[in-house]
């Protein structure tokens, strides 16, 4: 019996050590990459200190389980787990953070990236959203004092045990901007994470691409690894990607090793590395969201627009045209910018984001985007029982007949809007004249989008 027990025990023993051993050599890389990546992004862009993000953007597990050491000479940030598993985020001026797996360091700093400069204009003095002097007069719609109570809302901490974060609110009513507020330690001038935002913008450059007639979305997408005509990933359109149906075995979990955590803190080409997935479904007949198909949107942009003008085309094409002088991608180890989840802007500029398309893809004037390009993206293919997704953004489909089917019950069936992990939100709301912009560090669903959005409705004062 006793024999029985020691080696139960025994075994045991050696089952738990294979465990850990296999969770480290799996998960340690992601952990560290991870860490190393945040941290080098939010000192060296967004200005934030070491001690304030361990307390916050890496206090949670498993987070806390690593180290980081940064290197002010160097503008870098490398992340271990005791000791194991080093991962290294470079920082590069005009294009954030970049984190090192198998690409020499050498190498890396050897690319070469040529991002326009903003204009030289006192936006302070330039009336929005041109620039960013605000009126002294507000809008009679809205109840000025019923709008601020929602704003200050946002960023209570009504629980015990969950964290809301709330760090910047704007809102802009009929292109005016009539609120806003940052919590402490951020202001208008910071940029900060809009993570899977980016995916609304990598959409709106291929619509600057369609506009000027060098991509067609209904054909096949020109990506090398399917180009065999009897590969059954050849007949996968630019749609497809767009609206998440490229059937690709691609899985989308953040909770531990998966293939987005792989690809965004182990692969130095992302979408290299997407692309060598198999199929799991028909091209455009199931809604899969994934990264990974955003950032073959990105290569895809990368090689129709050639290496030359690459690097300064997101500036040229998008940001400096709207106004969004704040804004930059941040690229991957292969030089392609990582379109599902790595922007940098303000709250501000993210708002003039959402007017572009408030305004059907006119600026000051100026068509951005093709003709009928919004109402292609806030359409959802008949595949998509849920109507919930466009072309990189996300709709409050389901079923506009019935309010209380929408993913928001008491917000407008046309409201559309750009979403990333932890609550960082661009809400485009045209029938109420509304943009809306939310960014935090809400990692626990405590934030009540709904119940934000409605209080926002509700201060019209038609209602």
């Amino acid at each position: 019996m006793k024999k029985i027990i020691k080696r139960s025990v025994l075994l045991i023993v050696i089952i738990a050590i294979g465990w850990a051993v296999h969770y480290a050599w799996v998960s340690f890389p992601i952990i560290s990459g991870y860490g190393a990546k945040q941290m080098c992004t939010c000192i060296f862009v967004s200005g934030m200190d070491k001690e304030y993000l361990e307390k916050n953007e890496l206090a949670g597990f498993p987070f806390s389980l690593a180290s980081y050491e940064v290197n002010m000479q160097d503008s870098s940030v490398t992340g271990s787990v005791w000791g194991f598993a080093k991962k290294k985020a470079i920082y590069r001026k005009g294009i954030g953070c970049t984190l090192m797996n198998d690409i020499a360091e050498n190498e890396l700093k050897s690319q070469v990236f040529n991002i326009p400069a903003p204009p030289p204009i006192n936006t302070d003095i330039v009336p929005w959203p041109m620039g960013d002097k605000l009126p002294d007069s507000f809008p009679e719609g809205i109840n000025k004092e019923k709008l601020q109570r929602t704003v200050d809302k946002a960023f209570d901490e009504p629980f015990a045990d969950k964290k809301v974060r709330t760090r910047a609110v704007v809102v802009v009513y009929n292109g005016q901007l009539v609120a806003e507020k940052y919590a402490p330690g951020f202001n208008k001038d910071m940029p900060m994470y809009g993570w899977s935002m980016a995916k609304s913008f990598t959409a709106a450059l291929v619509g600057t691409l369609v506009k000027q007639g060098m991509l067609d979305i209904t054909k096949r997408a020109p990506v090398a690894e399917w180009s065999d005509p009897n590969d059954p990933r050849h007949n996968i359109t630019l749609e497809n990607l767009l609206q998440q149906q490229s059937g690709l075995d691609f899985k989308e979990d953040y909770t531990g090793a998966s293939d987005v955590t792989n690809m965004l803190y182990k692969e130095d080409n992302m979408a290299a590395f997407t692309a060598n997935h198999k199929l799991a479904n028909t091209p455009g007949t199931v809604f899969n969201y994934t990264s990974g198909n955003s950032n073959i949107i990105s290569r895809i942009i990368r090689q129709t627009v050639g290496e030359k003008d690459y690097a300064a085309y997101p500036a040229n094409a998008l940001f400096n045209r709207i106004n969004m002088y704040s804004a930059f991608f941040e690229p991957d180890a292969s030089g392609t910018y990582v379109g599902s989840s790595y922007i940098m802007a303000t709250a501000r500029d993210y708002a003039r984001f959402g007017l572009l398309y408030y305004n059907d893809g006119v600026c000051n004037g100026e068509r951005i985007l093709p003709e009928g390009w919004v109402q292609q993206t806030v359409t959802a293919p008949p595949s998509n029982k849920a109507k919930e997704y466009g072309y990189q953004f996300w709709l409050n489909g389901i079923d506009t007949s019935n309010p209380l089917k929408r993913i928001f019950p008491d917000v407008p069936a046309d409201m559309y809007y750009c979403d990333g992990h932890a609550y960082e939100d661009v809400y485009i709301i045209p029938s109420k004249k509304l943009v809306v912009v939310r960014l935090g560090l809400t990692l626990d669903k405590s934030f009540d989008e709904n119940a934000f959005l409605k209080s926002i409705i509700d201060a019209e004062k038609n209602q």
